[in-house]
């Protein structure tokens, strides 16, 4: 999997487009051919899957584990593809080059694909491809279409809330409402073939240039999911199929009281039993649509935080041992190739080291957190890293560099940086300082978040952990990725023999 190289982290909902969010389209192929002309090889994203505005439009909380989110779907590729019409959309409302409305977008985009759905509707229904796409995809799809129709039908009111019949999922019941829900399932199906078509055909198109994509893989699923609606014995939940407790994480760098994500748990249990075969066919899916998947929170597979359901914060939590070694291995028996980062920030025990050891998965360093107490000896510093790891300059939850060096990072730090490097640092070079540094690194893999490259401030930010509002709005602006900076990145890239 490893060979020294680098790329970029910039994720589709942030790249430039003519519809008020990035998406699948034009965007992304000129993002393909900005990588290539700076000799990048990475292209890493956030989760694919659909987001809601009442979740706060995170990647990382979403009511399907499988699903790709129609909103990245390109209006421009429907328009060349036939579907739409130049004058379908020129009522597109004025937004913010910068900024995502996901409220304005969403009620847009939607209304977009319903009107493609139907005028086309029935040449869809008879379209070989399309039904190819559903009868390969069934053990996933028809549930996610039977879900999301579902919860249109009863307002989107969670599955715990709908009638008895079909929040305990009795067969014959069922049958009953896919035969009344029949069109809007079908409707549902078609997004998602159409995001399927257009995922594929970017990711071919990168192929063709040397550029692999690094998905992420959340190690949890939200309560008020398919996944957990068409898996209930797979969660702790009570007789009335309410999670019992719910994970997070204690008290830490980015928060005092713990983060409560409030995600159901798995019974580990259970799922050793089944040979893991949820978690099997999830990340089956994943390797087909990337090259490689980050597993975020790696330490919840070998033990993970657990919070009664009735805590209000994660404080009150324990740790609760998951069957690491044995999921591991019967994972890597499934797969020919089993390409896994284990995503091993924050608070990490030897018992996680050594699991990742064994596995030879590939752990993450960032350079941001390297100047904290004792830098010597803290893993994140250059000297202290292995050729398998991944060296990132920060992360989609922390803050840019310049934002970090501006605002966060304390007089010690900053004055042990300017010892290593033996001179004065200037502010508007920070961001250069710190991608030099990376790119120098023994580690095989660089990755640079598209706002350090930039060298953009914290209004730039992408996430801000335990906040629940305004974030994963930031867009690029296409003007900046321009040949003067392709350049630039592609000599210092060739310098590190990258």
């Amino acid at each position: 999997m490893m060979k020294r190289t680098s790329g970029i982290l910039l994720h589709i909902t942030s790249l430039p487009s003519k519809y008020g969010i990035g998406d699948l389209g034009p965007g992304a192929y000129r993002f393909a051919d900005f990588l290539e002309a700076s000799g990048q090889h990475l292209w890493q994203i956030l989760p694919l899957t659909p987001t809601s505005t009442h979740l706060g439009n995170s990647p990382y909380s979403s009511y399907s584990a499988f699903a790709g989110n129609p909103l990245l779907i390109s209006p421009e590729i429907l328009i060349k593809e036939g579907f739409l019409k130049k004058s379908d959309v020129h009522l597109f409302p004025e937004l913010s080059v910068n900024k995502i409305d996901y409220s304005v977008i969403s009620r847009w985009k939607y209304r977009i694909l319903n009107y493609v759905y139907k005028t086309h509707k029935e040449k869809i229904s008879a379209d070989k491809k399309f039904q190819a796409f559903c009868h390969r995809e069934n053990d996933w799809l028809d549930d996610h279409s039977f879900f999301v129709s579902l919860k249109a039908h009863f307002n989107e009111v969670s599955w715990n809330q709908w009638p008895e019949d079909l929040k305990d999922r009795k067969k014959g019941h069922l049958e009953k409402w896919k035969i009344s829900l029949k069109e809007p399932m079908q409707r549902e199906k078609f997004f998602q073939y159409l995001f399927s078509q257009q995922w594929n055909a970017l990711r071919k198109y990168c192929h063709h240039k040397a550029i692999k994509f690094i998905g992420d893989c959340p190690i949890y699923v939200n309560y008020d999911s398919v996944d957990v609606w068409a898996n209930t014995h797979l969660f702790k939940l009570d007789a009335d199929k309410n999670p019992t407790v719910v994970a997070g994480v204690p008290p830490d760098y980015f928060s005092k009281t713990g983060q409560r994500w409030g995600n159901p748990i798995y019974r580990w249990d259970v799922l050793k039993k089944e040979r893991y075969e949820w978690w099997g066919k999830r990340l089956e899916h994943h390797f087909q649509k990337f090259d490689c998947i980050r597993l975020d929170h790696f330490r919840g597979f070998v033990d993970y935080w657990e919070i009664e359901a009735k805590e209000k914060t994660a404080i009150n939590g324990k740790w609760v041992k998951a069957p690491a070694e044995d999921f591991l291995t019967t994972m890597q028996g499934r797969f020919k190739k089993f390409p896994i980062i284990a995503e091993d920030l924050g608070i990490i025990t030897d018992d996680v080291r050594d699991i990742i050891h064994r596995f030879n998965f590939p752990g993450m360093r960032v350079l941001m957190f390297a100047f904290g107490d004792d830098p010597q000896h803290n893993p994140h510093w250059i000297a202290n890293h292995s050729k398998n790891c991944i060296i990132y300059t920060g992360t989609h939850d922390n803050n840019t560099v310049k934002g970090w060096w501006d605002k966060d990072a304390h007089q010690s730090e900053k004055k042990y940086l300017q010892q290593c490097l033996d001179k004065e640092i200037l502010e508007d070079q920070i961001h250069w300082e710190f991608i030099n540094l990376t790119m120098a690194s023994v580690a095989d893999w660089v990755i640079m978040p598209i706002q350090d490259i930039l060298g953009l401030g914290g209004e730039a930010r992408m996430n801000r952990p335990g906040r629940a509002k305004g974030n994963w709005r930031w867009r690029c602006d296409e003007k900046v990725l321009n040949f003067k900076l392709s350049q630039k990145l592609s000599k210092m890239t060739q310098a590190h023999g990258r």
